[in-house]
């Protein structure tokens, strides 16, 4: 039997449901729940993903079978609304969109009005008795095929209708007439001519198909590229198309379209949120070509705007009702729009709401408090990487500023930068670690990667739905939207407000939260974490498993990191202490020394500097552990290398100039990475790591005689075999007794390694006789596992992306196959030889959601993370475990069915078994 590749809905019966996301994609599943739920959705249907696949797999033919199955679900349609496609009497419309599994708001391309020709246009005029509606819908039509499928430039259109208005003396699109959209459209057919050499096409059928290839297509546009890579979404689903009757919200003053979400997506605030605009069509909405006005009156800011439930009292509570059952049955804030038709309304969608990360905790611990979700799924319902929304400085409410223009506050933050008018801009400048403010008169999907490079957003049309608003909360970006105070220029790339000028280049600040532009940099403060926020992250600390340390290398990032959450340090890098002040001067004293002795001296000056770092350290860290790994880096990264620099160095310290440029000769390597680092140093120079070792003991054992509890983990690194390790430990704790001994006071300590080597993953079973703890330092282990230089890998990681060799960066996303595979190994090589073995990771992959879930499934005990990621990595580690739980369970599920299904064959075995014996005595 062939594979069903159109599934109908309509008239609250639908062939699919929401749990066929995957294959109907997010609003072909909710249209078909929607439609299941009894609500009212104008009929149609959906052709699936699998579609999609097989479109891009066959040069873009569409599978055999599929016409058929096309064309009897439009049949379907036609007899539930009660019209016919294509037909001039009583013609049906409808509209192509898209609808990939996760939304993609704005990415991909949508046709309305689809099926008017000249010959349906009267059967609308002569049902609606509206000719200007008509025709304004008929070059809607033309204008948006003849962009979309025919790739006609929309500025070809907006010209001949602003050169139109010009004409006529008129501002807005809605004070042309009939007679002046009936002229636009022919000349918008002839714009199609021009460009493409082709007459725009008349045939319904011929129309629709164009559509939908077009739609197809869009999965593969640029914008929608890079969204998906800025958001994660495999280039294999592919999307589906719906196509659904259309409802007309711009027939007249009984007629209206809006956006709404179920709670505030900015807040996450428990109130019915959004816009509507009375006699328009729903693209009006989101585009921002219009400023719209609020759905209800507590969302009113402006006396003179006419709410929906003042404007349509008896439609809004029908609205009401609809968006509390639909909230109810999903369990999850939804984003609908509706189209009210000549009184009746209309559900055109409903999904999930994209929203900030200040409203996702709210949403999520509001929802678990009202008893509609669970504790477990409230901490599923956060994604771990956008707390780092929250993570991040405001703006100091002491601080001078100059409010220059106000707007709607669309998406909250504070955001500083240059003013750039183009996303390509943009992009240029942030890739030169520019801040910038990208300045727009309204946003389209084709400024995605603008909008993502910026800082914050500044638009001066649209609404809380536009674009910008929604793209802008989906990112976590600070943006202002609907600055009607703003003149933006493109031509001179300049904005006004009033008689003042602000020029590309120019600094300002955006403050989302309450929708001002400041002009110049405004200062800011660090956020204060609490309320939902802290009920989230307690509900993750009773969940999760794993601990969650930081890298942190003073005793202000320790403070920071402890104010986040960790749970002790991972990785406390010395050498970055040693580019401190004049202690700089001292290491290059040490590494010029010719002798022992003479290393010794410099090293003693060093000694009560690193001793002073890790008194400040323990003393934030008191009862937590504090990993500290021993020096890393070449030395040669200590000296200058240009001639001027090792010039004025050499008198500085009183050295001759060749034998500073001598030395320096003498330590460059044709791969340092590889070279003389880490255990190896320790090894030549053992004074090193005895002056290092006697800094963390000496520190310990003063605090531990203030009553402070101290627990130093010291850490070796670049081991990649075990007399490496036992040669240095011995070292080590030769030099640890010896201070305790001075000291008279004793304290606990260990001796472990760095993990980063491959063969130390291979012999981590010879290792662990000596370990004490491993931790991963994954930042090297890939390096050293796919031979690629984290330094010069990022010449051609880009074509590996772009070509599909890799999904994603492997210095930014565990490589779990390969990288993983190795401390998997590791892991249960350490662990078969000490069974209490600690282990961890310190690499960057640390606070990686994806590798903090890795971790915890291989049984790490803890990650280490920059203090700023510790709270994403503690809400990882609860969702690790949620996830591990909820796997368990579904397996247990699988396996009382087939218990059952033993079960009744052995009574029916035993059954038939009697039979026979009955059976046997009877003959």
């Amino acid at each position: 039997m062939a594979r069903k590749r159109v599934y109908f809905f309509g008239n609250n019966r639908a062939e699919g449901s929401s749990a066929m996301r995957n294959l109907l994609g997010g609003k072909g599943a909710d249209l078909a729940e929607m439609t299941n739920l009894a609500v009212p959705v104008p009929a149609g249907f959906t052709i699936t993903t699998e579609v999609c696949t097989e479109f891009y797999e066959n040069n873009q033919r569409y599978p055999k079978g599929l016409t058929e199955e096309v064309a009897s679900s439009l049949a379907k349609v036609e007899k539930v609304m009660g019209r016919k496609y294509g037909d001039p009497v009583n013609p049906l419309l409808v509209s192509v969109r898209s609808g990939a599994r996760v939304s993609m708001p704005g990415m991909m391309d949508t046709v309305l009005n689809i099926g008017l020709n000249a010959r349906t246009l009267q059967g609308i005029i002569t049902q609606t008795g509206n000719e200007r509606f008509a025709y304004d819908a008929y070059r809607r039509f033309v204008q948006m095929y003849g962009n979309v499928v025919m790739g006609v430039e929309d500025e070809a259109f907006e010209g001949l209708i602003e050169a139109k208005k010009k004409e006529k003396n008129v501002k807005l699109d809605m004070e042309l007439t009939a007679e002046d959209w009936k002229e636009l459209t022919a000349k918008f057919k002839q714009a199609v001519k021009t460009h493409t050499g082709q007459d725009f096409p008349e045939e319904p059928m011929k129309q629709l198909w164009g559509a939908i290839g077009a739609v197809f297509e869009s999965w593969n546009t640029k914008r929608a590229k890079k969204y998906r890579e800025l958001n994660n979404i495999p280039e294999h689903w592919g999307t589906a198309v719906n196509v659904q009757t259309m409802v007309f919200g711009n027939m007249g003053n009984d007629c209206a379209t809006g956006v709404a979400f179920t709670r505030d997506p900015a807040t996450g605030e428990k109130r019915f949120y959004g816009e509507y605009l009375p006699n328009a069509q729903g693209e009006d909405v989101v585009a921002g070509i219009r400023t719209p006005q609020p759905i209800n009156n507590v969302g009113k800011t402006d006396p003179n705007l006419v709410s929906l439930e003042d404007f349509m009292p008896q439609v809004y509570k029908e609205l009401t009702v609809i968006y509390k059952k639909l909230e109810k049955h999903f369990t999850e804030m939804q984003d609908i729009e509706f189209t009210i038709e000549k009184g009746k309304l209309w559900m055109l969608q409903t999904r999930r709401g994209k929203r900030t990360a200040t409203a996702a905790i709210r949403i999520a611990v509001d929802m678990k408090k009202e008893g509609l979700i669970t504790k477990k799924e409230a901490l599923r319902r956060v994604p771990p990487a956008d707390l780092d929304q929250l993570l991040h400085p405001t703006f100091d409410p002491s601080a001078e500023k100059k409010v220059i223009a106000r707007g709607l506050p669309a998406s909250p933050g504070a955001a500083t930068g240059k003013v750039v008018f183009t996303a390509d801009r943009a992009e240029e400048l942030a890739g030169q670690s520019e801040k910038v403010i990208l300045v727009r008169i309204e946003t389209s999907p084709e400024d995605i990667g603008g909008m993502a490079a910026a800082q914050g957003i500044l638009t001066q049309r649209g609404g809380m739905t536009s674009h910008a608003a929604v793209v802008a909360r989906g990112m976590g970006k600070c943006c202002v939207a609907g600055c009607g105070d703003l003149v933006v220029d493109y031509a001179n790339r300049r904005f006004t407000v009033d008689s003042l000028s602000v020029n590309e280049g120019d600094f300002i600040s955006l403050d989302g939260g309450k929708g001002e532009v400041m002009l110049g940099q405004v200062r800011t403060v660090m956020p204060s974490l609490s309320g939902h926020f802290g009920i989230l992250m307690k509900w993750a600390d009773e969940t999760r498993r794993l601990n969650i340390r930081t890298n942190a290398d003073t005793p202000n990032d320790a403070k920071v990191a402890r104010g986040f959450g960790a749970e002790g340090i991972g990785l406390c890098r010395t050498e970055h202490m040693f580019f401190e002040g004049d202690r700089i001067m001292a290491v290059r004293e040490m590494i010029l020394a010719d002798n022992v002795a003479s290393r010794e001296r410099a090293l003693a000056k060093l000694l009560p500097m690193q001793k002073g770092d890790f008194i400040g350290i323990f003393r934030e860290m008191a009862g937590l552990p504090v990993t500290i790994r021993l020096l890393d880096p070449p030395l040669h990264e200590f000296l200058p290398h240009e001639r001027a620099q090792i010039e004025a160095l050499a008198a500085e310290m009183n050295v001759p100039v060749e034998k500073l440029r001598e030395k320096v000769e003498s330590l460059k390597e044709f791969n340092p990475m590889l070279g003389h680092r880490g255990c190896r140093l320790g090894i030549t120079f053992p004074e090193i790591y005895k002056m290092q070792t006697r800094a963390i003991i000496e520190a310990a054992c003063e605090l531990a005689k203030q009553k402070i509890k101290v627990i130093p983990e010291i850490m070796l690194p670049l081991i990649g075999d075990v007399t490496e390790l036992r040669l240095l430990k011995k070292d080590a704790i030769e030099v640890a007794t010896q201070v305790m001994k001075e000291q008279g006071i004793k304290v606990k300590y260990t001796v472990g390694t760095m993990i980063e080597v491959p063969r130390g993953a291979l012999t981590a079973d010879k290792i662990a006789e000596e370990a004490e703890f491993f931790s991963f330092g994954t930042n090297d282990l890939t390096q050293m596992t796919y031979g690629f230089s984290r330094d010069d890998s990022g010449m051609f990681l880009n074509d590996y992306l772009k070509k599909g060799i890799f999904e994603k960066d492997p210095f930014q996303v565990l490589d779990q196959v390969g990288v993983g595979e190795l401390m998997k190994i590791a892991a249960a090589k350490g662990r078969s030889v000490r069974k209490d073995l600690k282990l961890g990771i310190c690499g960057e992959h640390g606070g990686e959601p994806s590798a903090v879930e890795f971790c915890h499934r291989i049984g790490l005990n803890y990650v280490s993370c920059s203090p700023y990621r510790v709270p994403i990595a503690r809400l990882a580690a609860a969702q690790a475990a949620v996830k591990e739980e909820a796997n368990k369970q579904k397996a247990k599920t699988k396996k009382r069915p087939a218990r059952a299904t033993v079960k009744k064959a052995k009574v029916a075995a035993k059954k038939s078994k009697a039979s026979a014996g009955r059976s046997k005595k009877r003959g």
